[in-house]
């Protein structure tokens, strides 16, 4: 089990896992009680990011929309600070936050490969965007249309390298070594990179990329093979802080619990119906032999009782699957062509498993 501790600052703690000590440097902040949610302060990012919480039963409640801090009721000792994305990762490398939620493309973007740094959920669903090579549509361009044809041109030598505008100034060039592009410079920008090529300051941009729609209207294509990452909202954590600040991986896991049982539940349905048999055995072999009926692990079967004559009896059984909502009207069908009535249908909000196996991994990840 593991046990944390208030250590005093510049001092290391040694954790023995199920195979060896680890070693881990000391907190930022030993002292401070209270475990930190660090959210995204604006945008989209910041509203899709507060209705998942809120549909997880985690709403944060802000006093005053202007303060910084706020809370979440439901999970004690923790404050939210609303933070810009980037923020949110540097100050759980320095230790001011223990928790967060980002995109990938920050996380990767400011985290650099940081080990301390851990993903606790990958797949939050919102936020979707890829970190994409762009060129324009026209000139010396115009019959490029992948990273190596890109890579072959003649016109980039070290002399006249190729000029990539991006806010992305560490995954930019990792990505290119690794593709093999050697001649290429990278100068920093935000925000309306689209215009860089068009006004001579760079020959192509790397930028997030949504539905592509502004990348054409502005004359601008993405290459085969010049996608960098995949990006949407991730959970992220440190790795110091559920090592060593009490609570904080005790939170961990019930915010995982949470946003994975809401996750998972997102699109399914629980199909209740009555259906006459002989016994619970011979209605299961019925719903059995329907594909689209299995549910999670196979259907729920009961009797439902009725007094006739004066004695209780089971005409009867009661079902319940859980199907997909693409599956719906079909599984429908299915139950009512093998003698199910009553059909009821109502969506589900959680599905907990018996132990997530996102929190293995990360018990995993820790060593413990």
């Amino acid at each position: 089990m593991l046990t944390t501790m208030n250590l005093p600052l510049h001092t290391s703690v040694w954790v023995k896992s199920r195979r060896s000590w680890c070693c881990y440097a000391s907190l930022s902040q030993p002292d401070r009680k209270e475990i930190r949610l660090g959210l995204p302060s604006k945008g989209r990012m910041s509203a899709d990011t507060l209705q998942l919480l809120q549909n997880c039963q985690l709403s944060v409640k802000q006093v005053n929309p202007r303060q910084y801090v706020a809370e979440i009721p439901q999970l004690s000792n923790l404050d939210v600070w609303f933070q810009r994305p980037k923020d949110i990762v540097r100050k759980l490398l320095s230790g001011d936050l223990d928790l967060g939620i980002v995109g990938l493309d920050t996380f990767s973007e400011h985290g650099q490969g940081n080990d301390d740094l851990i993903i606790v959920h990958e797949a939050l669903e919102y936020g979707d965007c890829r970190l994409s090579l762009a060129i324009p549509q026209y000139g010396i361009f115009e019959n490029v249309n992948s990273l190596d044809e890109l890579a072959k041109m003649p016109q980039w030598t070290e002399e006249k390298p190729l000029r990539v505008a991006t806010g992305f100034t560490y995954l930019g060039p990792k990505f290119m070594k690794e593709n093999g592009l050697k001649h290429v410079t990278f100068s920093t920008a935000d925000g309306a990179l689209e215009a860089a090529p068009a006004m001579g300051i760079a020959d192509a941009i790397l930028d997030l990329v949504s539905s592509g729609t502004t990348l054409r209207e502005n004359n601008l294509k993405e290459i085969k093979g010049g996608v960098v990452l995949e990006s949407q909202a991730v959970f992220i954590t440190s790795r110091k802080s559920v090592i060593q600040r009490k609570g904080v991986l005790e939170t961990t896991h019930e915010m995982l619990e949470r946003l994975e049982a809401h996750l998972r539940a997102i699109g399914q349905f629980t199909v209740t119906a009555n259906m006459r048999g002989s016994s619970a055995e011979e209605v299961a072999e019925r719903i059995l032999s329907q594909p689209s009926l299995m549910g999670l692990q196979g259907p729920t079967v009961s009797p439902v009782f009725c007094k006739r004559d004066g004695k209780v009896t089971a005409d009867y059984y009661a079902i319940v699957i859980c199907v997909p909502q693409k599956a719906l009207y079909k599984s429908i069908q299915q139950l009512r062509a093998i003698g199910g009535s009553g059909v009821l249908i109502s969506p589900l909000t959680y599905i907990f498993d018996e132990e997530t196996p996102r929190w293995r991994q990360l018990l995993s990840k820790l060593g413990l």
